[in-house]
This record gives structure tokens, sequence and C-alpha cells, in this order.
């Protein structure tokens, strides 16, 4: 039986960059940033990592803390990796992104009704 993982827009763009950063690099401002960089829009930091403890919470990721980094004061980061059910939810998303995109023709061409 397939689990249904209701995912907010924010939570699915932190779940994808996570997945594309991979866990060497996913650290919380590294996934913002990746966000951003790919939705043109704004996010505060903040919220994304409200989202990201949300997946937690659900266990669509795990995360891990680093050494501190190598300079006076340097802290550790927060590095976080989408866990095995997270690639199951984010797999549904895509199945039910495609089926919500069936039969759209955003060229015109075979679409019915509409101005004429």
């Amino acid at each position: 039986m397939e689990r249904h993982h209701i995912l907010s827009d924010l939570e699915l763009r932190a779940l994808l960059a996570a997945a594309r950063l991979g866990e060497e690099a996913s650290y919380g401002v590294a996934i913002h940033d990746d966000i951003v960089r790919r939705t043109g829009r704004g996010v505060s930091v903040a919220a994304v990592y409200a989202a990201l403890a949300r997946l937690e919470d659900r266990t669509l990721v795990r995360s891990s803390r680093s050494d501190p980094l190598p300079e006076r004061g340097g802290r550790s980061r927060r590095h976080f990796a989408v866990t095995p059910e997270g690639l199951l939810a984010l797999a549904e998303e895509q199945r039910i992104q495609d089926r919500l995109w069936e039969g759209i023709d955003l060229a015109g061409e075979g679409q019915t009704g509409g101005a004429g």
C-alpha cells in the first residue's frame, strides 16, 4: 500500500534540494540557496529550517552535526540527508505532478473551450 505524504511547496522544495545536494553539501543554508537559485523566489532561511524540522519529524530526512569549521569561533553545521522514506515521498510527489500535468498542452494545440 502506498503511503501518502502531503508536503507543502516549501517542504517539497527543501526535500528536492537535499536530495540534489547530497549529504555532504546539504546543510540548511546550502538548501536555502539552492531553492532560491532554482525558483528565483526569496524565502527566509528560518522558513527553510522550519520545513526541514517538519520533514525530520516525519522521518523524510535525518540530520547530523558536522565538526566545527576550522576557523576561530567556527560553528558546526547541521547536515540533512534524505531517508529512504523521503525518496519514496519524492517519487510519489513526482507521480502526482505527472498526473496533474496530463492533458495540458501549453502550446494551445488540442485544447477545447477557451476564447476563440
